[in-house]
């Protein structure tokens, strides 16, 4: 494989550096991190931020939840727009999550997007957020 080769099959920055940090944070937890998808493309740096604080933040609640041993995630970006999905075992409570969140939920809505958090007692929770591109293609906006 050449050179050129290599650097079209490396996964962007953006998805590397999560990568990262979610195996560095498995480690230090012990919780299990499956990831089901990874962004093929760089995100604009107000959107990976949106999303990575807002990833940050559900992994520090599902650190504290004692029931919690698996957090699965994905995140695509396709044509219409930015899909995460946070799947995490355990309680399913979702009243101390919600309040974290409830700044990123705002953000997402400035970008156009939304964020949701769905529990189900005894069996676990999931935090689904979404960004729309523009039509012809573009991210929203920078976030004030």
């Amino acid at each position: 494989m050449s050179n050129d080769e290599l650097l079209l099959s490396a996964p962007p920055a953006f998805a590397r550096e999560l990568e990262d940090h979610l195996t560095a944070w498995s480690l230090r937890t012990g919780v299990r991190v499956e990831i089901w998808a990874l962004p093929e493309e760089d995100l604009p740096g107000h959107v990976g931020d949106v999303v990575r604080d807002a990833i940050g933040d559900v992994l520090q609640e599902m650190e504290r939840r004692p029931g919690t041993r698996t957090v699965s995630l994905a995140l695509t970006a396709a044509p219409s727009g930015l899909r995460l999905t946070i799947g995490a075992d355990g309680d399913g409570a979702v009243g101390a999550l919600e309040a974290r969140l409830g700044g990123r939920r705002a953000e997402f809505a400035r970008l156009g997007g939304a964020l949701s958090v769905n529990g189900v007692p005894g069996e676990g929770t999931t935090v689904s957020a979404a960004v729309p591109r523009r039509p012809r293609g573009g991210w929203p906006g920078r976030v004030p």
